[in-house]
C-alpha cells in the first residue's frame, strides 16, 4: 500500500534524468508497486480488488474529455492565496494535474517529473489540485521541488463535481490507517473520499485538448505523450 515517500520508497524520490536511457515515469511506477506488493502481498490485493471494483463502475467515464470544457473552479493555493481557473488560464494553456496527496508515492514521482519537465512543457504551465490542506501542499511542493500551485479542493468538492472523487471502503481504509495515513487529517475533514489522478491538458479557453484518467492510480499519463500535446496545442 502506499507509504510515505523516503520511507522504504527510494525510486519515487530520485530525480528523473531525462535521456536516452532514463526509465520512463510508467516505469519508475511499476518499481514503486513491485516493492509495495512484495513487502506487503496481502495489501496489494486489497489495493488490486479496489481498483478492479472502480473500473467495474466505470469511474472516471463522465469527466470532461477532449473537445469538452474544464468547470470553473476557486480554489486556495499552498500559501492561502485564491486561485481560480480563469486567472490559471490567461497566463496561458494550462496542465491540470489531480493527484491523491503528500504520502501517496505514485503522486510524489509523478510531480517530481513534472517538477523537472516543467520548463519544457512551455507555454504550457502545470498547477497540481489535492483535496489536502496548505501544511500538506506546501511539503509536497517543497519535496518535489516543484515552482508551480498546489491548489486545495476543499473536501474533494471539485473532483466530485468533474466525477472523480471515490469512498475509500473499509478495507483499504484499514491498510491505510495501519500505516498511518488518516486522510480525514491531511484533507482537514471526516470524510475518507480521494480522487481518481488525472492529467488535463487545456487550452487557453478551458477546452480539454488531452487528458488522463485511469482508475489504476499506478498508472499516470506518459511523459512523451503529454509533451506531445503540449507541443500540437503550441503549433
Amino acid at each position: 500500500m502506499p507509504i510515505e515517500p523516503g520511507k522504504g520508497t527510494r525510486s519515487a524520490k530520485s530525480p528523473l534524468r531525462f535521456g536516452q536511457h532514463a526509465p520512463s515515469l510508467n516505469d519508475r511506477l511499476d518499481t514503486i508497486a513491485a516493492d509495495l506488493r512484495a513487502r506487503d502481498p496481502d495489501g496489494a490485493e486489497v489495493v488490486d480488488r479496489f481498483i478492479a471494483r472502480l473500473k467495474a463502475a466505470c469511474i472516471g467515464d463522465d469527466t470532461p474529455a477532449a473537445g469538452e470544457a474544464l468547470p470553473f473552479f476557486i480554489m486556495p493555493d499552498q500559501d492561502g492565496r485564491l486561485t481560480s481557473l480563469d486567472a490559471l488560464l490567461r497566463q496561458g494553456p494550462l496542465v491540470l494535474v489531480i493527484h491523491r496527496g503528500h504520502w501517496c508515492p505514485y503522486c510524489h514521482a509523478t510531480l517530481s517529473t513534472l517538477a523537472e519537465l516543467h520548463s519544457r512543457l512551455l507555454p504550457a504551465r502545470i498547477v497540481a489540485v489535492s483535496a489536502e490542506t496548505q501544511r500538506f501542499t506546501r511539503r509536497i511542493r517543497a519535496e518535489t521541488g516543484a515552482q508551480f500551485p498546489f491548489l486545495s479542493d476543499v473536501d474533494a468538492a471539485y473532483a466530485e463535481t468533474i466525477g472523480l472523487a471515490v469512498t475509500i471502503e473499509p478495507p483499504l481504509r484499514d491498510l491505510l490507517e495501519k500505516s498511518g495515513k488518516r486522510i480525514p487529517d491531511f484533507q482537514g475533514g471526516r470524510r475518507w473520499v480521494l480522487p481518481v489522478p488525472a492529467v488535463f491538458l487545456l487550452d487557453q479557453d478551458g477546452i480539454v485538448r488531452a487528458r488522463h484518467v485511469d482508475p489504476n492510480y499506478r498508472r499516470r499519463m506518459d511523459v512523451d505523450v503529454l509533451l506531445e500535446a503540449v507541443a500540437k496545442l503550441a503549433g
